[in-house]
């Protein structure tokens, strides 16, 4: 009972209330807002002038903004102080799943084509800049997807985020926005400052899985506790203990890390697929073009060569009379006398030729 009486934190954690008890950031909720309520803005004025946009982009963004919200507002930022586990499916959300849902949404192309022209030309001229094409690399973008976590672990900022409101809110922005540097470039379904080949995506991907991995053994099988003093003063009396929950939460890095990144994985092979598919019809509508001038070139030659010996072409082409034809025509020609066989030992010149 002393330790209840020392504990001042939420009750013990059950499934139902992580759906049931709630609290409010209101950094998040304003971002939220402001964002949602512009993007519906921007597709109202697309459709205004008549443009279609795909129905799955405007659902794949408003989820990723309701599943930040949860992932903030719900059991999971009510327990996020007092489990390790609950702040580790936070990272994996706010890093991996929410800024997917929010790039496949594609709130740029909606920003820059709802916009006036001039700030169009602005907005395009500033993702063509050396700013946007240093961050968007494909090198920087991996760090900045990569780097997060084992900076929230290993320094500080874990113990900060714990104890400060500032630093927690620091945390809920900063890896949606880590993930949107990183998924906005690979996805490439917003303007981009340069266009990188997907398998780029696939394989730094793959980069990414290893270090979550690396990340999680170490919280796994390593047996040190981090910021034991943190856990020894919180004195939580349910649950497991802080080694096994810290444990759990790295099971949590390690496994579900690596599903979240599976949706992006199967995006990227379908876009090669359909790059490759377009590239290959290109490809032979390069080559029919190319096969039909050739053609074109070889009949206008021959053209010019006909027309240059049409009357030799001409005079080849009518059919010779044969020998027969030709002494018939000349029988029927010459005076009956001459053919006449009573009168031929007086007309020689009318013999046929042996």
């Amino acid at each position: 009972m002393e330790l209840a009486a020392v504990y001042c934190g939420p009750p013990q954690w059950t499934l139902g209330r992580a759906f049931t008890l709630w609290q409010a950031d209101p950094v998040v909720l304003t971002i939220v807002v402001a964002g949602t309520l512009g993007y519906l803005f921007g597709l109202l004025r697309l459709r205004r002038r008549d443009e279609r946009w795909p129905i799955g982009r405007t659902a794949a963004f408003l989820l990723g903004m309701a599943l930040w919200v949860f992932t903030v507002c719900s059991g999971l930022g009510v327990y996020e102080r007092v489990l390790f586990t609950d702040r580790a499916v936070q990272a994996v959300l706010l890093l991996m799943v929410v800024p997917l849902l929010l790039a496949m949404g594609a709130p740029v192309t909606v920003l820059v084509e709802a916009a006036p022209q001039r700030s169009r030309e602005r907005l395009s001229a500033l993702l063509r800049g050396r700013v946007s094409q240093v961050l968007m690399f494909p090198l920087v973008s991996t760090v900045l997807l990569i780097v997060p976590p084992w900076l929230l672990y290993f320094t500080r900022w874990y113990q900060l985020s714990l104890a400060s409101e500032h630093y927690d809110i620091l945390f809920h922005v900063s890896f949606v926005l880590f993930g949107l540097a990183y998924f906005w470039p690979r996805l490439q379904i917003d303007p981009v400052g340069r266009h990188y080949h997907p398998m780029i995506g696939v394989v730094i991907t793959v980069t990414e899985v290893m270090c979550d991995a690396g990340l999680g053994a170490i919280l796994v099988f390593g047996g040190h506790l981090l910021i034991p003093h943190y856990w020894a003063a919180l004195d939580r009396p349910w649950g497991m203990s802080p080694l096994a929950d810290q444990k759990w939460g790295g099971a949590v890095l390690w496994g579900l890390g690596d599903i979240a990144g599976v949706p992006f994985m199967v995006a990227l092979v379908a876009r090669v697929v359909k790059e490759e598919r377009a590239r290959t019809v290109k490809v032979d509508q390069e080559l029919d073009e190319q096969q039909a001038a050739r053609e074109l070139a070889r009949l206008g030659t021959a053209h010019q060569h006909l027309a240059g010996t049409g009357e030799t072409a001409a005079a080849s082409a009518r059919p010779t009379p044969s020998a027969a034809a030709l002494q018939e025509a000349q029988e029927l020609s010459a005076p009956w006398w001459e053919t006449d066989p009573r009168f031929a030992h007086l007309h020689p010149r009318s013999r046929t030729p042996d």
